[in-house]
């Protein structure tokens, strides 16, 4: 308990800085910090407001652990400055329920105690304390040790919001290298990469996965006759078709090579997949892109061809694009703008 003398004293040395210090540059920043004080004594709570203000910071008070709980819920101080010994909720407890509450846990606790033994500064970490001084509080260690917590918690956040960023920016470096550029659908090492990882997943999960081979029937005459800018357009008109022909997440539409597309369909069987191919036809050609230059309409059509593997076979990628390729050969072979399933 500080006797009169000790209050004496103590303003006297307060003044004595404040008139020192008197020129000593304010922090600079958009956004003034607000600190909490946490602390029974109505003597040195004041000493403390007057001594943060003067240091040009926001603050806030509470004359026990339960009310600072209460006012930091409310408020969400930057900081916290906390009595050790209080009654009600002292501060080693009331530090170990602010880490529990939303954000707690990152802002800094400054705990001012009396006590200096190794086990009461061991507890004060363990209870989450970013750091401790001890009374008769030292002034300048105290302006200090705000400083650098305060310091310390900005660039926690601003590392954390620089870090944020840069997962919105490799998300989408990801998803750049697995589209393709023309046609916006995934790309051949995108569709590489999915097959191998849905053809394991189907066989440790014991389902079958389908796959669907199209190819844009008489292509090179329609970019012969009509121009390559033609040509890409109808391969971007093609692709977002096909696309529309899926309608789960797991399915993947992507483009093969050249004016070939895969459609990927996990956990599908034969008939699903027969389903989507000739959806795929049919939507195509309802586009009536004009194709005067096709041998077996007057608009673009493609030809597809439908492979699945079963749990009770050897499921691997080779197997299943040898074997679309097939259906697709015989799609052509037996006149195009159809669709053939390799049996």
């Amino acid at each position: 308990m500080m006797t009169v003398n000790d209050k004496s004293a103590l303003i006297k040395h307060l003044n004595q800085e404040t008139s020192q210090e008197i020129n000593t540059p304010k922090i600079s920043s958009s956004k003034v910090p607000l600190i909490l004080i946490v602390d029974d004594d109505l003597f040195m709570r004041k000493i403390l407001v007057r001594y943060l203000e003067r240091e040009n910071y926001h603050v806030v008070e509470a004359e026990n652990g339960v009310e600072a709980l209460k006012i930091y819920q409310e408020r969400q101080p930057d900081m916290i400055l906390l009595d050790a010994i209080m009654p009600i909720l002292d501060g080693f407890e009331c530090c170990s329920r602010l880490q529990k509450l939303p954000n707690g846990d990152r802002t800094p606790v400054l705990i001012i105690t009396a006590l200096e033994d190794r086990e009461s500064v061991d507890h004060a970490y363990e209870v989450g304390a970013s750091d401790y001084v001890t009374k008769p509080i030292h002034w300048a260690v105290l302006r200090q040790r705000v400083r650098r917590l305060l310091n310390q918690a900005n660039l926690r956040i601003q590392l954390e919001s620089a870090n944020d960023q840069l997962a919105v920016v490799i998300e989408e470096l990801r998803r750049l290298v697995s589209i393709d550029g023309l046609t916006q659908v995934a790309n051949r090492r995108c569709l590489d990469e999915y097959l191998d990882q849905e053809c394991r997943r189907s066989h440790r999960e014991q389902q079958p996965i389908s796959l669907v081979l199209c190819d844009i029937d008489f292509f090179k005459n329609y970019n012969d006759n009509y121009g390559h800018q033609e040509g890409d357009y109808c391969l971007k008109e093609v692709a977002q078709a096909v696309g529309k022909c899926t309608n789960r997440p797991a399915d993947l539409v992507a483009r093969y090579g050249g004016e070939e597309f895969a459609i990927v369909l996990p956990n599908t069987d034969a008939e699903g997949a027969m389903n989507v191919a000739i959806r795929a036809t049919e939507v195509v050609r309802s586009l009536q892109l004009t194709h005067n230059f096709s041998k077996v309409a007057n608009h673009v059509t493609i030809s597809c061809g439908v492979a699945t593997l079963f749990s009770f076979e050897e499921i691997e990628v080779v197997n299943l694009i040898k074997s679309a390729d097939l259906a697709l050969y015989l799609a052509k072979a037996e006149g195009r703008n159809c669709v053939r399933q390799n049996i």
